[in-house]
């Protein structure tokens, strides 16, 4: 191989790592972004299950004074 073509060659390869290096970086952001919206997410169906619990404990005892 030629000189030139070996420089063209050592080019690609040192870009492609660079390229490589980014992929590994936003993908390490990306797994943590999804982390969080993970977390997030389980904080507001507990929120919203004891919501739901609250309003039914009420509704029964909306139904009981009813009754009485």
């Amino acid at each position: 191989m030629t000189e030139l073509t070996l420089e063209a060659l050592s080019e690609k390869v040192n870009r492609l790592v660079d390229y490589c290096e980014q992929l590994r970086t936003d993908n390490q952001a990306m797994r943590q972004l999804q982390d969080d919206w993970h977390k997030e997410r389980s904080q507001l169906m507990q929120k919203n299950d004891l919501a739901r619990n609250k309003i039914e404990a009420m509704i029964g005892r909306l139904k009981a004074l009813e009754q009485k």
